[in-house]
């Protein structure tokens, strides 16, 4: 999503509100980037919760695992701000899954994520397939609508 163009639909979006809170800013005041982090992951429970949720995989023994998370910082994120959090699945394939996430605050970009991540058996640490329900979700899916 960093260099790409926005896609004509998001699959599974969800949004969330979020608050920065004395305990996510640094020194100077700002968001620390590890809370970002948490942010994303707080949002990626919460899209997966009405298809498939976190708690469901790991009793099916299979979990989705981040292989690599890229951030640009568009606008700095202060104590006490408000903003809203946004996710969407921009592929789901095979193995692998891939998610786009967008922060905003007061109608301004300020940060967006890519996050690529595959599927894993939890006994045995290797790939899994998507679950089949979660893929025909996704196809089931208009991708070209607006």
């Amino acid at each position: 999503m960093l260099n790409s163009p926005m896609p004509t639909s998001r699959p599974f979006e969800t949004c969330l509100s979020f608050r920065v809170t004395s305990y996510d800013v640094d020194y100077v005041g700002y968001a620390h980037n590890m809370v970002y982090l948490r942010w994303l992951e707080d949002l990626r429970i919460a899209m997966l919760a009405p298809h498939y949720a976190l708690e469901r995989f790991v009793r099916e023994g299979i979990s989705p695992i981040i292989v690599r998370t890229t951030i640009e910082y568009k606008k700095p994120l202060r104590l006490f701000d408000t903003f809203t959090g946004t996710i969407w699945v921009s592929d789901l394939l095979g193995v692998r899954w891939t998610v786009q996430h967008e922060l905003v605050r007061d109608e301004h970009l300020v940060a967006q994520a890519e996050q690529f991540g595959v599927f894993i058996h939890l006994a045995s640490g290797r790939p899994a397939r998507a679950p089949a329900e979660l893929m025909e979700k996704y196809l089931a899916i208009d991708h070209d609508r607006a």
